[in-house]
Protein backbone atom coordinates (compact mmCIF):
# COMPACT_ATOMS: atom_id res chain seq x y z
CA UNK A 1 0.00 0.00 0.00
CA UNK A 2 1.07 3.23 -0.67
CA UNK A 3 2.07 5.54 2.39
CA UNK A 4 -0.72 7.33 3.77
CA UNK A 5 -2.87 5.98 1.10
CA UNK A 6 -6.63 4.39 1.39
CA UNK A 7 -8.33 1.50 0.10
CA UNK A 8 -11.90 1.55 -1.60
CA UNK A 9 -14.48 -0.59 -2.48
CA UNK A 10 -15.97 0.49 -6.37
CA UNK A 11 -19.27 -0.76 -6.82
CA UNK A 12 -21.20 -0.80 -10.02
CA UNK A 13 -24.71 0.78 -9.04
CA UNK A 14 -27.15 -0.87 -11.52
CA UNK A 15 -27.49 -4.89 -11.24
CA UNK A 16 -25.04 -4.93 -8.52
CA UNK A 17 -26.22 -2.42 -5.49
CA UNK A 18 -29.87 -2.23 -6.68
CA UNK A 19 -31.48 -4.28 -8.69
CA UNK A 20 -31.19 -4.11 -12.45
CA UNK A 21 -34.54 -1.77 -13.81
CA UNK A 22 -33.48 -0.56 -17.05
CA UNK A 23 -32.96 3.11 -17.59
CA UNK A 24 -34.29 3.59 -14.01
CA UNK A 25 -35.61 6.93 -13.85
CA UNK A 26 -38.18 6.89 -10.61
CA UNK A 27 -37.14 6.33 -7.32
CA UNK A 28 -40.49 3.79 -6.40
CA UNK A 29 -38.46 1.88 -9.18
CA UNK A 30 -35.65 1.40 -6.70
CA UNK A 31 -34.79 -1.56 -4.64
CA UNK A 32 -31.54 -2.58 -3.14
CA UNK A 33 -29.96 -5.29 -3.52
CA UNK A 34 -31.10 -7.76 -0.44
CA UNK A 35 -27.98 -6.93 2.43
CA UNK A 36 -26.17 -4.01 0.41
CA UNK A 37 -26.46 -1.99 3.51
CA UNK A 38 -25.03 -3.97 5.94
CA UNK A 39 -22.24 -5.11 3.11
CA UNK A 40 -21.26 -1.19 2.88
CA UNK A 41 -21.54 -0.88 7.02
CA UNK A 42 -19.07 -4.23 7.05
CA UNK A 43 -16.82 -2.68 4.85
CA UNK A 44 -16.75 0.80 6.39
CA UNK A 45 -15.69 -0.77 10.04
CA UNK A 46 -12.99 -2.55 8.05
CA UNK A 47 -11.21 0.96 6.64
CA UNK A 48 -12.82 0.78 3.22
CA UNK A 49 -14.18 3.44 1.48
CA UNK A 50 -17.06 2.81 -0.29
CA UNK A 51 -17.60 4.56 -4.17
CA UNK A 52 -20.05 4.30 -6.90
CA UNK A 53 -19.01 3.93 -10.58
CA UNK A 54 -21.76 4.40 -12.68
CA UNK A 55 -22.09 5.01 -16.64
CA UNK A 56 -25.79 6.22 -17.11
CA UNK A 57 -26.03 6.93 -20.91
CA UNK A 58 -30.02 7.71 -20.03
CA UNK A 59 -29.21 10.85 -19.24
CA UNK A 60 -27.16 11.85 -22.64
CA UNK A 61 -29.79 9.96 -24.84
CA UNK A 62 -32.97 12.25 -22.93
CA UNK A 63 -34.03 8.93 -21.69
CA UNK A 64 -33.38 10.08 -17.63
CA UNK A 65 -33.52 13.62 -17.08
CA UNK A 66 -30.42 14.67 -14.69
CA UNK A 67 -32.69 15.37 -11.72
CA UNK A 68 -34.48 11.94 -12.32
CA UNK A 69 -31.35 11.02 -11.87
CA UNK A 70 -30.03 11.95 -8.79
CA UNK A 71 -33.74 11.39 -7.17
CA UNK A 72 -33.07 7.85 -8.05
CA UNK A 73 -29.18 8.36 -6.59
CA UNK A 74 -30.66 9.90 -3.20
CA UNK A 75 -33.66 7.23 -3.21
CA UNK A 76 -30.32 4.30 -3.18
CA UNK A 77 -28.35 5.93 -0.73
CA UNK A 78 -31.29 6.31 1.18
CA UNK A 79 -32.01 2.60 1.42
CA UNK A 80 -28.20 1.62 1.81
CA UNK A 81 -28.56 3.84 5.03
CA UNK A 82 -26.01 6.47 3.32
CA UNK A 83 -23.22 4.24 2.97
CA UNK A 84 -21.89 5.20 0.17
CA UNK A 85 -18.68 7.94 0.57
CA UNK A 86 -18.96 9.19 -3.19
CA UNK A 87 -20.74 8.70 -6.71
CA UNK A 88 -19.44 9.30 -9.74
CA UNK A 89 -21.31 8.92 -12.81
CA UNK A 90 -20.80 8.59 -16.67
CA UNK A 91 -23.54 10.19 -18.27
CA UNK A 92 -22.01 9.71 -21.67
CA UNK A 93 -23.66 7.20 -24.59
CA UNK A 94 -22.21 4.14 -25.27
CA UNK A 95 -21.37 4.79 -28.86
CA UNK A 96 -19.64 8.33 -27.91
CA UNK A 97 -17.82 7.31 -24.60
CA UNK A 98 -15.24 9.53 -23.03
CA UNK A 99 -12.66 8.28 -20.73
CA UNK A 100 -14.89 8.49 -18.10
CA UNK A 101 -17.49 5.92 -19.34
CA UNK A 102 -16.52 2.34 -18.26
CA UNK A 103 -14.55 0.17 -19.20
CA UNK A 104 -12.44 3.57 -19.30
CA UNK A 105 -10.62 4.20 -16.10
CA UNK A 106 -11.20 8.42 -15.64
CA UNK A 107 -13.88 7.87 -12.94
CA UNK A 108 -11.22 5.31 -10.87
CA UNK A 109 -8.76 7.65 -11.56
CA UNK A 110 -10.63 10.70 -10.20
CA UNK A 111 -12.10 8.85 -7.19
CA UNK A 112 -8.16 7.99 -6.67
CA UNK A 113 -7.15 11.86 -6.60
CA UNK A 114 -10.13 12.84 -4.73
CA UNK A 115 -10.07 10.35 -1.89
CA UNK A 116 -6.45 9.73 -1.71
CA UNK A 117 -6.34 5.89 -2.83
CA UNK A 118 -4.42 2.95 -3.83
CA UNK A 119 -5.77 1.46 -7.09
CA UNK A 120 -3.83 -1.08 -6.36
CA UNK A 121 -5.08 -1.54 -2.68
CA UNK A 122 -8.42 -1.32 -3.67
CA UNK A 123 -11.51 -3.48 -5.58
CA UNK A 124 -14.14 -2.98 -8.12
CA UNK A 125 -17.62 -5.13 -8.30
CA UNK A 126 -19.93 -5.00 -10.64
CA UNK A 127 -21.76 -7.32 -13.24
CA UNK A 128 -20.37 -6.43 -16.60
CA UNK A 129 -17.74 -7.34 -18.31
CA UNK A 130 -17.06 -3.52 -18.46
CA UNK A 131 -17.09 -3.21 -14.94
CA UNK A 132 -14.08 -5.99 -14.53
CA UNK A 133 -12.46 -4.38 -17.07
CA UNK A 134 -12.29 -1.03 -16.16
CA UNK A 135 -11.39 -2.44 -12.13
CA UNK A 136 -7.96 -4.02 -14.34
CA UNK A 137 -7.46 -1.51 -16.21
CA UNK A 138 -7.51 0.68 -13.10
CA UNK A 139 -5.31 -2.17 -11.19
CA UNK A 140 -7.93 -2.93 -9.18
CA UNK A 141 -8.89 -6.70 -8.26
CA UNK A 142 -11.92 -7.17 -9.13
CA UNK A 143 -15.32 -9.07 -8.92
CA UNK A 144 -18.39 -9.92 -10.82
CA UNK A 145 -21.79 -10.51 -9.11
CA UNK A 146 -24.12 -12.62 -10.78
CA UNK A 147 -26.98 -10.46 -10.24
CA UNK A 148 -28.08 -8.22 -12.28
CA UNK A 149 -26.48 -9.13 -15.72
CA UNK A 150 -24.22 -11.00 -13.90
CA UNK A 151 -24.84 -14.57 -15.46
CA UNK A 152 -24.34 -13.25 -18.92
CA UNK A 153 -20.65 -11.83 -18.17
CA UNK A 154 -18.86 -15.43 -16.61
CA UNK A 155 -16.19 -14.91 -18.60
CA UNK A 156 -15.42 -11.19 -17.84
CA UNK A 157 -12.16 -12.69 -16.42
CA UNK A 158 -12.87 -11.09 -12.88
CA UNK A 159 -10.62 -12.36 -10.15
CA UNK A 160 -13.51 -14.10 -8.15
CA UNK A 161 -17.18 -14.17 -8.94
CA UNK A 162 -19.96 -13.91 -6.30
CA UNK A 163 -24.02 -14.08 -6.24
CA UNK A 164 -24.35 -10.66 -4.58
CA UNK A 165 -22.66 -7.61 -3.19
CA UNK A 166 -23.31 -9.08 0.30
CA UNK A 167 -21.06 -12.31 -0.67
CA UNK A 168 -18.63 -9.87 -2.61
CA UNK A 169 -17.43 -7.96 0.07
CA UNK A 170 -17.47 -10.66 2.55
CA UNK A 171 -14.97 -12.39 0.34
CA UNK A 172 -13.02 -9.07 0.06
CA UNK A 173 -12.59 -8.84 4.14
CA UNK A 174 -11.76 -12.48 4.12
CA UNK A 175 -8.84 -11.20 1.82
CA UNK A 176 -7.57 -8.61 4.09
Amino acid sequence: MIPHAKRAIFFDRDGTLMEEVHYCRRPSDVHAIPGAAAALSHAHLAGYLTIVVTNQSGIASGKIPLLAYREVEAELARQLEHGIDAVYFSPDAADSPSPRRKPGIAMLEEAARDHGLSLADSWLIGDKDIDIQCGKSAGCRTILVLTGYGRHHLTSGADHVACDVAEAVDYILHQS
